[in-house]
């Protein structure tokens, strides 16, 4: 059995804090040695160019967030493939909620998105977004 290193995105838009506490609980489930970023409040990334995926502040009120994304990455090994952890992550977003008519209300209960697989990096438009840099670089001076 060959150990592989993943980063993993985490998203919600809905009861942001608690759907990301949870998929973090059902994450340690399928992998190993898990480190995480700290969450960064942002902007969906269709409200418009001028804001696509920037932070916001994080002293804002909570409840004033109910539109916004909670973003957090991890860094992990498992020893699944790209293949089995893509369906796992939809098992657990499909659990959670996530729904195709969500989706079309730009609802997001959980989004986990594979960013790196050994290297191999995936969601490819995911690493241009500033959130994404800022979270990566966060890692690096942790």
């Amino acid at each position: 059995m060959k150990w592989h290193d993943v980063i993993v995105s985490l998203a919600s838009n809905m009861n942001q804090r608690e759907n990301l506490q949870e998929a973090r609980r059902r994450l340690q489930q399928i992998l190993s040695d898990i480190s995480y970023s700290h969450e960064l409040w942002t902007e969906p990334v269709s409200t418009s160019v001028a804001n696509e995926g920037h932070s916001v502040s994080e002293e804002a009120d909570c409840s004033a967030h109910h539109h916004l994304y909670l973003n957090q990455l991890a860094w992990a090994r498992t020893w699944l493939t790209v293949e089995q952890l893509t369906q796992a992550f939809k098992q657990i977003e499909q659990e959670m909620g996530r729904t195709p008519e969500l989706r079309k209300q730009h609802v997001v209960t959980i989004d986990l998105d594979l960013l790196e697989h050994d290297g191999q990096r995936y969601h490819l438009a995911d690493w241009n977004r500033p959130y994404v840099a800022e979270l990566l670089d966060s890692q690096r001076f942790a």
